[in-house]
């Protein structure tokens, strides 16, 4: 157990009992046993900066447990957040591979464990096992697909409450699928989901506190309850 985080740290991808089907948690036995070798696992407390944009790429990260936050910030010190990571993702992976500086600058949401594997160690171990190049590709693809998505919710989206409903719906794709009442972890802040979709803190309260008024959500401390999926899907649709 790590004192800053909390975290039971796993050392082996072989013997880890969270493995999903990430980048490379599903990777055959010998690229999984090659990676073990050459991975460095280390545990986050909440809040902690893991990179920051514009810095030369050091290597990857992959998260393996936590959700950690990737933003940028504008000319003018606006900051997006363009997604929020989730275990199994792989942070800095573009970078590594251009050898271009970090993009964007990812944070910490809660105590998270890291595995880094340095850029040199990273490009040899892609070179010597295809299974792992191809998923690196399939990643990069991925990547860009989710920042193509983000672009079209704010640029195309009419409303805030639209690309909250939006943001809302992505975040319950997973909870159940029975029917009423649906809770929803969001894991943000009021200032972080208007970093999300791109609009003021303020907005993002009153917005909320209007879809409470009209019977569609409800807020339980850190959770949400959406009440009435068919009112976000139709704001959505709108």
């Amino acid at each position: 157990m790590d004192s800053r985080s909390g975290l039971c740290v796993i050392e082996s991808c072989i013997l880890c009992k969270l493995r999903s089907d990430g980048f490379f948690c599903s990777l055959p036995r010998p690229p999984l046993e090659a990676f073990q070798r050459i991975k460095h696992p280390a545990s986050y407390p909440s809040g902690a900066v893991v990179f920051l944009e514009g810095q030369a790429p050091r290597g990857i990260y992959i998260l393996c447990q936590g959700q950690a936050k990737l933003s940028t910030t504008g000319i003018e010190g606006h900051t997006l957040i363009l997604k929020i990571a989730n275990p199994g993702e792989v942070l800095g992976l573009h970078t590594t591979i251009t050898g271009k500086p970090y993009e964007l600058t990812v944070e910490t949401m809660q105590p998270c464990q890291l595995n880094f594997i340095r850029r040199e160690d990273f490009m040899n171990f892609l070179k010597q096992h295809a299974d792992a190049c191809l998923r690196a590709a399939q990643h990069v693809s991925h990547d860009l697909h989710s920042a193509y998505a983000l672009i079209r919710s704010i640029c195309l989206s009419h409303s805030v409450s639209e690309r909250l409903a939006r943001l809302l719906l992505e975040r319950s794709s997973h909870a159940s699928a029975a029917k009423g009442p649906v809770r929803v972890k969001l894991g943000c802040t009021h200032e972080e989901i208007s970093e999300l979709i791109g609009c003021s803190r303020e907005t993002v309260t009153r917005t909320i506190s209007d879809m409470r008024k009209d019977g569609i959500v409800d807020v339980r401390r850190s959770d949400l309850i959406i009440r009435n999926k068919a009112a976000l899907q139709r704001l959505v649709a709108s």
